[in-house]
């Protein structure tokens, strides 16, 4: 990710991958409540609730369900919006940047998703950004990059879906 030199690969786990979707369609998915319930937690969770108020301090909630039937409810804030291009949000954070209760949360995490048109294509980049090393492995441990890129893969299938 050239853009964020801030990257640290002790603290950050980072996932690319050149996708059949304009960066358009991505953002769509990422940006639209309907879309993101539908492609958002890898298969068998799936997410039963969304939340979007897409702008700098607004809130980026979501509710997944674990093939077992428990709730799991996330909250974030979101800290920088670029349309079609990038997306940055915190769990540390709630709306209107309040600082959110640290025993609420399994850790705090910063996450990125960048999306660069390349012709047709887009390069993708997501990044989870840790406040340690312990916090970075745990995250890598649960799945990181599994999950996130079978969700991913759920994300360009729906779009392809739609636009086809």
């Amino acid at each position: 990710m050239a853009s964020s030199p801030h990257l640290d690969p002790k603290l950050d786990l980072v996932m690319e991958r050149l996708v059949e979707l304009p960066s358009e369609a991505i953002w769509r998915a990422w940006t639209t409540p309907a879309l993101v319930k539908q492609w958002f937690t890898p298969a068998p969770w799936r997410t039963i609730a969304c939340d979007i108020d897409l702008r700098p301090g607004g809130a980026f909630r979501t509710t997944m369900l674990s093939p077992e039937g428990a709730e799991f409810p996330n909250s974030g804030c979101y800290l920088e919006i670029i349309a079609n291009r990038k997306l940055v949000w915190t769990n540390a954070l709630g709306p209107g940047f309040r600082p959110v209760d640290a025993a609420s949360i399994d850790w705090p995490f910063t996450a990125m998703i960048e999306l660069e048109a390349q012709g047709s294509q887009t390069k993708y980049t997501a990044a989870a950004l840790h406040r340690n090393d312990a916090e970075r492995a745990k995250h890598e441990a649960m799945g990181f990059h599994e999950g996130w890129g079978k969700a991913l893969d759920q994300l360009v299938a729906l779009m392809q879906a739609q636009s086809g």
